[in-house]
Formats: C-alpha cells, structure tokens, sequence
C-alpha cells in the first residue's frame, strides 16, 4: 500500500515567505528576450520589477 507524503512547510506562515518572480528581459548582446527567474521575499515583489 502506498504512502501518503505529508506536507510540512504550509502549516501556518512557514512556507509562504517566498515567491518565484519570472520577468521578461531584453539581452543586450542578441537583442532577443530571455526570461530570468528569481526567489524573492512577498515584501520586495514590486521592488523587483521596477
């Protein structure tokens, strides 16, 4: 019988510190876009876009 996998990190605020940022930059050498990806804390979201 197989085993369920409990999830530790949600109880409470724990896990929900961080969010995954995925922004849309253009390369200066190609010209071409190239996303960057970034782990960022929830308070500093709007900072890193800007």
């Amino acid at each position: 019988m197989a085993k369920k996998a409990v999830a530790t990190l949600h109880t409470g605020n724990a896990g929900r510190t961080h969010t995954k940022c995925i922004k849309m930059v253009k390369s200066p050498k190609t010209g071409a876009y190239i996303f960057q990806e970034e782990v960022v804390e929830n308070d500093h979201v709007n900072e890193y876009f800007k």
